[in-house]
């Protein structure tokens, strides 16, 4: 739901509804269903499109599964904080959406990337999102391009670094290159992570040129 895909191995699949012996078999079943699409070449899975992001999001609900459920529920809230620069609440609800699953080992930038893609899903309901988009001299990890008059946002994920030096790297690397028609209404936003206290800091600042 955050957006990855996923390796998996479709051969132990029994091509039935009821011998499953491993997370393999349900996600080829789910190729075999339509809900997610699979990629021959790299053997990867990936849900298709948003209509179907939404009924996985709205399964997951439902089945109240721990702090996944409320990221969901909270990614209104975190959209809403961060247009209105709250960087308190922003951090916030990123903590919320922190997932504790064996599936992810969160001791990296990449696993702080999953964790923020799924606490934004709302998000793509009014923006396009580009992870390491070519930007400036360097590779901007999140670019988030609006859809109507929403504010343009660039998020730089920092791990057990001061949350400034994303700011610093946005603004140094001129990730906001190629983004010209929305620096009127432009946000640059660091997430930092600290290993050992488990917490997340925010800054957000409008872009002034």
């Amino acid at each position: 739901m955050s957006g990855e895909k996923i390796n998996i191995q479709t051969t132990s699949f029994q091509n039935d509804m009821t011998s499953f012996k491993s997370k393999d078999d349900v996600f080829t079943l789910l190729v075999h269903l339509g809900y997610l699409a699979y990629n021959q070449d790299t053997k990867e899975v990936c849900i298709p499109n948003k209509e179907v992001i939404d009924s996985f999001v709205q399964s997951v609900k439902n089945s109240s599964w721990g702090k996944t459920t409320t990221a969901l529920i909270n990614s209104d809230e975190l959209l809403k904080a961060t247009w209105n620069l709250n960087e308190e609440k922003v951090a916030y609800y990123i903590e919320q959406a922190h997932l504790e699953t064996s599936l992810l080992q969160y001791n990296d930038e990449n696993a702080l990337s999953y964790t923020i893609s799924l606490a934004y899903y709302r998000s793509r309901d009014f923006y396009t999102i580009v992870k390491e988009l070519p930007a400036g001299k360097g590779f901007a990890d999140m670019v988030f391009i609006p859809k109507g008059d929403k504010p343009a946002m660039i998020i730089e994920l920092k791990w057990n670094q001061e949350v400034e030096t994303a700011i610093t790297q946005i603004k140094g690397k001129e990730y906001y290159f190629g983004l010209e028609k929305y620096l009127d209404n432009l946000l640059l936003i660091g997430i930092t992570y600290d290993k050992d206290s488990k917490k997340y800091i925010c800054q957000i600042e409008k872009y002034e040129g």
